[in-house]
């Protein structure tokens, strides 16, 4: 894979590398798999959210009108 970065973004990355002593290629890998990671977590809590709103539906109706 390929990819074209603009300038300016290129040599912030760089700068980024350079301080954490990896290549632009790695710390590209970690940006994805953050970003991967997040959107499995976004996931996970919607579900949740969705199950707790199913299971506790009478209790939060409850809630709402005390």
């Amino acid at each position: 894979m390929t990819v074209r970065l603009p300038a300016e973004l290129d040599a912030k990355l760089e700068e980024i590398a350079a301080a954490e002593h990896v290549s632009k290629h790695a710390l590209l890998l970690q940006g994805a798999q953050l970003i991967a990671a997040r959107r499995d977590r976004g996931a996970q809590i919607a579900e949740a959210v969705d199950f707790v709103r199913a299971h506790d539906a009478e209790l939060l109706e409850r809630l709402a009108d005390a």
